[in-house]
């Protein structure tokens, strides 16, 4: 298979994936889906070890900002796969059972800093209240409450973004 071949398939195989997952129920596989991932994309590098100092860091800024909708244990909002009255979605969970370690790191920056940028979700921009810093340690925080599955299968998506 060529580059470009493997690189559609890739990208198709992600769209796919991302469409889907996030109203599916219940999570795909994430081992499987890992393997299919290395598969079309490329094997990723071992998944990087986490900072303790960043995840201390992280679990600041997300009670200080983001636990008052996605809830104090990341549990998400109740009932959050149903929309809300007014059609948008409901704030997802951030630890296992939601969808966000489907994503990869850039597009969870973004959704972060800019906002969820569609009109389907209340997501607010905080360009303006959280550093680069501050939103990388979010990140790592997050990945510290996923399972050792989910955390490799986000590590697969985010370095095969990165190296696209």
């Amino acid at each position: 298979m060529t580059a470009a071949t493997r690189a559609l398939v890739a990208a198709v195989a992600v769209a796919v994936l991302l469409l889907t997952s996030c109203a599916a129920d219940p999570a795909p596989d994430a081992s499987t889906t890992v393997d299919f991932l290395a598969l079309v994309g490329g094997t990723a590098p071992p998944v990087p070890p986490l900072d303790t100092s960043r995840i201390e860091r992280g679990e600041i800024v997300y009670q200080q900002h983001c636990a008052s909708c996605h809830g104090a244990e990341l549990q998400g909002a109740p009932d959050w796969k149903a929309l809300n009255a007014d059609g948008t979605w409901k704030p997802p969970p951030h630890d296992s059972t939601g969808h966000t370690w489907h994503h990869p790191d850039q597009l969870l920056t973004d959704i972060i800093r800019d906002g969820g940028g569609f009109p389907e979700t209340r997501m607010p921009a905080f360009a303006s209240v959280l550093s680069d810093t501050d939103i990388d340690a979010l990140l790592e925080y997050l990945k510290a409450n996923w399972a050792e599955q989910e955390r490799a299968f986000q590590w697969q998506v985010t370095w095969q973004e990165a190296n696209r």
